[in-house]
């Protein structure tokens, strides 16, 4: 038989009050793709973090080229032929593309004691070409957009392929979940491309990614491996019936509980226009509604997003709240007026990923929860048991870190937040991104709650699927301007081709 380039025999793990891995085994043959599936919570992230050494297991053992090994750190990973690219990013900000790439290999550019920035930055636009970026290595990454930095991460992984002489293990935690299809599609070919001499370990929640790229499956359900299948055999609602254990839902996007916006107008746009960004924006949008935006990325609709939500300002037009013009200073004016935003980036924006479950849902109304200048922990602790009850957050308790839940159930905390904020109009940016299918049903059965109770829902979907599925109209931005309206009643909805036109 062939010899696996990287095997795991029953490794479990466990935390406070939850077994995070269940006598885990698997492996990964030369050249092979290995899918990795299942819900928020599974496991799946904390296996890869076993393999990065992040984390140590309670018990079983790790093998590379049938050697037992004891991963200790991501850098004595590396050095072993493992690299992670991570679902929330590592890049750090602050340095230059170069210096992400080699953070940590800096002594291979030493020369009479200094850092040579000229070969470094010879050697990053190396494993740039690899990932088809033309980004000067010398760039800050603060300056970058994020779905560059993620193609980054990939570069940062994919130079340990010209590092190492013998094989090589990457680790792709949700590599796609911020690219475009252009850059999906590149993605894909650079895997098949590096599967002459690398293994690749692929997560994503896009079940139709992981049956187009891998050659076998894994499911983990619980902290356990459930079934393992041969891509080519196997079919999404196979793959989810079992991650979840049920049979996908009839109707995904609950378009049967879509109800019909009232007249009344809660949220008006007239001309508004930010500099380089958008302009000739007008809209309005209605109680109970859902309104969509599709674009692609740089049309405009993200930074619309956050100038609604007070997180810029307009540099034209007017926005109107009820019927009465505001002007939003910053991001607590708008909360003040009723008006939430979910970012797409949650662990940077959404949460106080140290704060707990509890802390983190309050923290948009934190005066209903303060008396004579003392906040009420018990009727905190109780407003949050009971969201962590109807959103189906898994966590040990309210008290614990929001930064140690995994991604749905983060998701899960930004949107109780708000609930408990009693916002009137939410926007939701990416609201699925990272997130498994059974976390997603939950978020769109929480819209359709929402829209049922009068709120007002702008989306920004993660798919156009998503749009059109859950959507009453839907705007088309290219460009930073509105290029197209559409009515998306059941059973009346437009199709993604209609949409796309409208796009490119």
């Amino acid at each position: 038989m062939m010899q696996p380039v990287l095997e795991v025999r029953n490794v479990s793990k466990s935390f406070p009050g939850v077994k995070a891995l269940d006598n885990v085994s698997f492996h990964i043959n030369k050249g092979e793709v290995v899918g990795l599936i299942g819900e928020n919570g599974a496991g799946k992230s904390s296996l890869l973090k076993v393999l990065n050494g992040i984390y140590q297991p309670d018990e079983g053992k790790v093998l590379v080229d049938g050697r037992e090994i004891i991963i200790t750190s991501p850098r004595h990973a590396f050095d072993s032929g493992i690299a992670m690219v991570f679902q929330e990013q590592s890049i750090l900000p602050t340095l230059t593309v170069a210096e992400n790439i080699f953070l940590g290999r800096e002594e291979e550019f030493l020369r009479f004691g200094l850092i040579s920035k000229s070969r470094m930055n010879a050697a990053a636009a190396e494993e740039l070409k690899k990932v088809h970026l033309s980004t000067h290595p010398a760039m800050r990454c603060a300056d970058l957009s994020f779905a560059d930095r993620q193609m980054i991460e990939i570069a940062k992984a994919l130079s340990l392929d010209s590092r190492i002489k013998t094989d090589v293990t990457i680790l792709l935690d949700e590599p796609t979940s911020v690219l475009e299809q252009k850059e999906i599609e590149l993605l894909f070919r650079i895997i098949g491309d590096l599967k002459q001499r690398a293994s690749i370990v692929f997560i994503s929640h896009r079940l139709e990614e992981v049956l187009e790229i891998s050659d076998r499956v894994y499911v983990m359900r619980d902290g356990q491996i459930v079934q393992e299948l041969a891509a080519k055999d196997a079919t999404v609602k196979e793959l989810h019936q079992h991650m979840v254990g049920r049979q996908l839902h009839h109707e995904y996007y609950r378009e049967a509980r879509q109800a019909t916006p009232s007249a009344k107008t809660v949220l008006e746009c007239v001309d508004l226009n930010r500099d380089g960004a958008f302009s000739n924006i007008s809209f309005e949008l209605h109680e109970g509604e859902v309104l969509g935006i599709a674009g692609v990325i740089g049309s405009g609709r993200e930074d619309l997003a956050r100038c609604l939500a007070g997180h810029t300002s307009p540099d034209g037009g007017n926005l109107l709240v009820n019927g009465t013009a505001v002007h939003f200073g910053a991001a607590y004016d708008a909360t003040a007026k009723g008006v939430g935003l979910v970012p797409s980036e949650r662990k940077v924006e959404g949460l106080v990923a140290p704060f707990s479950v509890a802390e983190n849902m309050t923290l948009a109304a934190l005066p209903k929860f303060v008396s004579g200048g003392i906040i009420s922990f018990s009727s905190e602790k109780a407003v949050a048991a009971d969201w962590v009850s109807r959103l189906k957050i898994k966590t040990p308790s309210t008290a614990t870190s929001a930064g140690s839940l995994s991604g749905g159930n983060q998701q899960k905390v930004v949107l109780a937040k708000w609930r408990i904020a009693g916002v009137r109009v939410l926007i939701l940016d990416h609201p699925t991104r990272g997130i498994d299918v059974g976390s997603k049903e939950d978020v769109y059965e929480l819209v359709r709650d929402m829209t049922a109770e009068g709120l007002a829902v702008i989306l920004l979907g993660d798919t156009l699927d998503e749009v059109i599925g859950l959507s009453n109209r839907i705007l088309v931005m290219r460009d930073g301007e509105i290029t197209a309206r559409f009515e998306a009643p059941p059973g009346g909805k437009p199709t993604q081709v209609e949409l796309v036109r409208h796009m490119v």
